[in-house]
Formats: structure tokens, C-alpha cells, sequence
């Protein structure tokens, strides 16, 4: 009886913990679209996808909502959106896009992660061309028909289209077609759950689950930064 409840005690923390850091990631995202278009979802579309992302992690209104003031604040923190990149052990490549108001900080942060688990952070570029930026929709499947919704979609920048494991449609998009693939869907009526920019890898490695362990390891570092946003990888 006690090792289940601290076995359902732990998972639950770790959710809380997860959600804790969308809701973290969800909140630089919006100070960062507030700055740069303005208070209005109706007319700022990166707010307006940042709203679409806190409902799909099921942030409350009222977080939101706060946060969007906090950016119009005197008290504000200004993010700089930073991209970096290493190599984890066993050459799997690693990208990792931040928001930092303090760059030093966040640098040394992630220099310590990637030395500690025995990869390495290397200089812009590095590892940049072994991954394609998309953008990526999860939509709420209402019955669609795929092939004739591809069809529909694929004069605004459809790369692919497919299911997750939950039946949602997850949609990719050429990253400079992002802004025309979110009007279409909009003007579809479709249910956007979430709206994100990817690095999908054009290669992969593929290692044994003693390295893979390894990898995976400095990946959850990483993730756990509070600087960090979304961290990507080519371990297959």
C-alpha cells in the first residue's frame, strides 16, 4: 500500500511538474507575441495561437489572461528568443530554442548540462542542417476525410498530414507557410488544439537503450531548463 501511494505520488508530481513548465513555456510566449503585436488576439495572430497552445495544455483562462497583462506591465521582462545547438554522447545532434533575459546565464546553464552528460554545446550551425523547421497543427478529427482535406490544403504549404495516438489530426507545414496554413484552418472552421514551429531531423541515429538512456538523460536536463523552451533531437 505505501509503495503504490509514493509510486502514484511521484507520477503525480511529475505531472505537475510538466505542466508547471508548459505553463511556464506557454507565459514567455505570450510576452513575446504581446511585445511584438500587441495586447488583441483579434488582430495578432501569434497571440492568438499562444491562446490556442494554453487551451491544449489546459492553462487556466485567468493565467492567461494575467499574463497577457504582465506584458503590457511596466514591470515586464523583455525575452530574446535564442537558438542553440550541441552534440549529445554518441553523436546524436541536439537543438534546443530558448527565451532568456539573461543570455550569460543561460549559456553557462546549458554549457554545465551538456558537459555533465557527457555531450557537448557547439557553435551555430553545428548541427543546424540536419533539421527541417516546420510548422506543426494538432486539429480535432470531426470526421474529416483526409485525402480530400490534404487536397484542400495542399496550395497552403501541406507537407504532411497524418493521426496521432489519440485520433487528432496532425498537420506540417513549410515553416514560411505557417502564417497561411493557420488562416486556411481558421477559415475552415477547424478546431486547433495546438499550433507549434518543429525541427523535424532529416537523419537519424539509432542507438542501443543503454546509450539511448544516456541521450534521453541530458535531453530531460535540458527540457528542465527554465530557460528552455522546446529541445529537439535525431535520436530515432
Amino acid at each position: 500500500m505505501g509503495r503504490i501511494f509514493e509510486v502514484r505520488k511521484s507520477t503525480m508530481f511529475a505531472r505537475w511538474d510538466r505542466m508547471a513548465k508548459a505553463f511556464t513555456r506557454i507565459g514567455k510566449e505570450i510576452a513575446i507575441a504581446v511585445k511584438a503585436g500587441g495586447p488583441d488576439p483579434d488582430n495578432n495572430p501569434a497571440l492568438r495561437r499562444c491562446i490556442q497552445n494554453a487551451k491544449g495544455v489546459n492553462m487556466p483562462k485567468d493565467r492567461v489572461d494575467a499574463a497577457i497583462k504582465r506584458a503590457m506591465g511596466k514591470d515586464k521582462t523583455d525575452y530574446e528568443e535564442v537558438v542553440y545547438e550541441g552534440y549529445a554522447p554518441h553523436g546524436v545532434a541536439v537543438m534546443i530554442d530558448t527565451a532568456t533575459d539573461n543570455t550569460t546565464r543561460t549559456v553557462a546553464n546549458l554549457r554545465m548540462h551538456f558537459t555533465k552528460g557527457g555531450g557537448s554545446l557547439g557553435n551555430s550551425g553545428s548541427v543546424g542542417f540536419l533539421f527541417n523547421r516546420v510548422g506543426e497543427f494538432k486539429v480535432k478529427n470531426a470526421g474529416q476525410d483526409l485525402e480530400e482535406l490534404e487536397l484542400e490544403l495542399i496550395d497552403f504549404g501541406l507537407e504532411e498530414i497524418g493521426e496521432d495516438s489519440e485520433g487528432n489530426i496532425i498537420i506540417r507545414a513549410a515553416f514560411n507557410e505557417f502564417g497561411n496554413m493557420s488562416k486556411a484552418l481558421e477559415s475552415k472552421g477547424m478546431e486547433v488544439i495546438s499550433a507549434e514551429l518543429k525541427r523535424i531531423p532529416t537523419t537519424t541515429v539509432e542507438l542501443n537503450e543503454e546509450q539511448a538512456k544516456e541521450v534521453l538523460e541530458l535531453i530531460d536536463k535540458l527540457e528542465q531548463d527554465d530557460d528552455v523552451q522546446q529541445v529537439f533531437h535525431n535520436l530515432r
